[in-house]
């Protein structure tokens, strides 16, 4: 319970000034970089086993199980409402389904756009680049400077080096 007031009332909430949530979650014990930003609203389900590098971005109402280890990498972001589960259970005997623990942690590596709404299951890796478009789910380890969506979220095609900045400069 008081992880839950400390970590969900009072260092995720809109009341603390986002100057000082950064360093009071790293002295809570998260790795968190001075440039990174997690908007209020976000659930911490741990003291600790959160890592967000340089310019990572964590949007409103997130929840971040950590049950195991959480690392959001350099320019990564996760859109609102999105669901990173680290957290399962294999499957028990028919007296008791909840069967013992699975827990595995979850990469977002550099550079990754996880879009609203998504939910990542545990131990997966999303590779360097790739984007994930709103609310689909991400059962499996996906390759970098890809596309994926769907329910399971899976591949739909490559995102080529440069393309962003060539669609930006079309506009122009």
């Amino acid at each position: 319970m008081v992880r839950d007031v400390v970590l969900n009332r009072i260092v995720a909430s809109g009341a603390l000034p986002r100057r000082l949530r950064n360093p009071l979650m790293r002295k809570l014990g998260h790795d968190v970089h001075p440039t990174a930003l997690i908007n209020p609203g976000a659930f911490l389900g741990a003291w600790s086993g959160l890592t967000l590098k340089e310019r990572s971005f964590v949007n409103y109402g997130c929840f971040l199980d950590l049950g195991a280890e959480i690392t959001l990498g350099r320019y990564s972001g996760i859109g609102y409402e999105t669901m990173l589960i680290t957290c399962g259970h294999h499957i028990g005997p028919e007296w008791n389904r909840i069967g013992a623990p699975d827990n595995a942690p979850i990469v977002i590596e550099d550079g990754c756009w996880v879009g609203s709404r998504v939910m990542v299951m545990p131990g997966v890796t999303i590779g360097e680049g790739c984007v994930v478009a709103s609310g689909s789910v991400v059962t499996k380890d996906c390759e970098p400077n890809s596309l994926y969506a769907g329910v399971p979220a899976s591949y739909k095609r490559s995102i080529a080096a440069g393309e962003a900045s060539a669609a930006r400069a079309a506009r122009v």
